[in-house]
């Protein structure tokens, strides 16, 4: 045997060790390595108000906590709102079940001529075994939806943590990073730093600014329209359809849709036509107004790092490819070196070849042959030379 040959077997049964422990670590903290992601984003997108007001000799925890603050109070103000709204709509629907349910006996027994009894119903269905299974099943979930709550309450928590650290500490996260760098590398490094906090600001921003602005357009059509809880459904609609990709928009929709259903059902229907309406002046218009300063990336672009955000982390990547994308595509393009295109019909969709005679000169002279040339012109009529 080799002298080399077990010490290189221990180096790769030692590598293959590491490995599956470096493996088996990322899967355990991946739920961490996804909170500090976030934590950093959201951490970027307040860093410009945290750096406004320390411009103005705030100190940055104080400042960061005020942002927080603010955020917090909108956050349970909008939550709070919101229930009320759905509960008051729920005590309403179940008051208003039992005509509903008369009203659809009577429609049954007219129309089949039947003799169905709401009480009758009602018995059937307390002493179903259905109903008690589902009741045992529905004791089992409450411990497993008490759990799940407390765990989004401790991720939220954790989110929040983290991110303050990182937007008051800012300065101080910066200086240790470029302490173990070379001088040229800290300027790359401050470089993608700033590029970063603009894109992931401007992003935020310019979603609230059209949340906003959306907001107020469908608060006007509900108040028209006379629906309940107009304020909150105009609040749920900004916020909805401008930070959840791609299906912000019909999920936004559909509250405001079934709350004008309860009103009257063609209400449900001018709901609709608005918000379609609506999401096609956003896309061609107001969007790209908007957003062609902070995050100025192609829309099928965008959508492709949505899908692949998706793919990765889940509504996470969804929320942060897009601010990511935007930070690529700007640190590249301060780096990568462009030239001057040529002035090439094909540049600009066309073609290279010499444009042929047209259709219809090409008809003629297959059906009335080739023109006769002229005497004078040095070729008979058969194509041969003339003589003089």
């Amino acid at each position: 045997m080799p002298r080399w040959l077990p010490r290189a077997m221990v180096l790769a049964l030692a590598l293959y060790a590491c490995f599956m422990l470096g493996s088996w670590a990322f899967h355990q903290l991946i739920g961490l390595l996804t909170n500090v992601l976030i934590a950093f984003f959201l951490a970027l997108a307040i860093e410009p108000a945290v750096g406004r007001m320390a411009a103005y000799g705030m100190r940055r925890g104080l400042a960061t906590f005020l942002v927080f603050l603010g955020l917090m109070i909108f956050g349970v103000g909008f939550v709070v709102l919101l229930g009320s709204m759905l509960a008051g709509q729920i005590v309403n629907m179940v008051d208003e079940l039992p005509k509903y349910i008369d009203s659809v006996m009577n429609w049954v027994n007219q129309k089949f001529h039947t003799r169905l009894s709401r009480v009758e119903v009602q018995d059937s269905l307390l002493h179903s075994d259905w109903l008690q299974k589902y009741v045992q099943n529905s004791a089992t979930g409450v411990l497993d939806v008490s759990t799940t709550v407390l765990g989004g309450l401790f991720r939220l928590l954790t989110i929040f943590l983290f991110s303050f650290y990182f937007a008051a500490d800012g300065p101080r996260l910066r200086r240790a990073l470029c302490s173990v760098l070379p001088p040229a590398r800290q300027a790359e490094v401050l470089r993608a730093w700033e590029i970063a906090v603009d894109k992931t600001g401007g992003y935020i921003y310019s979603r609230g600014l059209m949340a906003l602005i959306s907001g107020i357009a469908h608060y006007i059509l509900l108040m028209i329209l006379e629906v309940p809880y107009a304020p909150a459904l105009a609040v749920w609609v900004g916020l909805v359809s401008q930070f959840i990709p791609t299906i912000g928009t019909y999920l936004a929709g559909a509250l405001p849709m079934l709350l004008a259903f309860t009103v009257d059902p063609w209400y449900a229907l001018w709901v609709l036509g608005f918000v379609v309406i609506y999401q096609q002046f956003e896309n061609y218009v107001l969007q790209p107004k908007l957003t062609a300063k902070t995050v100025d990336i192609h829309p099928a672009v965008a959508f492709g790092s949505v899908i692949a955000g998706t793919a990765l982390l889940g509504a996470v990547g969804a929320l942060v490819a897009i601010p990511a994308v935007a930070t690529l595509q700007a640190f590249l393009g301060a780096y990568v070196k462009r030239y001057d295109v040529a002035d090439d019909p094909r540049v600009h969709g066309g073609s290279s070849r010499r444009p042929g005679r047209p259709l219809s000169s090409r008809i003629r002279r297959l059906v009335t042959g080739p023109p006769a040339v002229d005497a004078g012109d040095g070729e008979s009529p058969t194509g041969g030379a003339s003589r003089q």
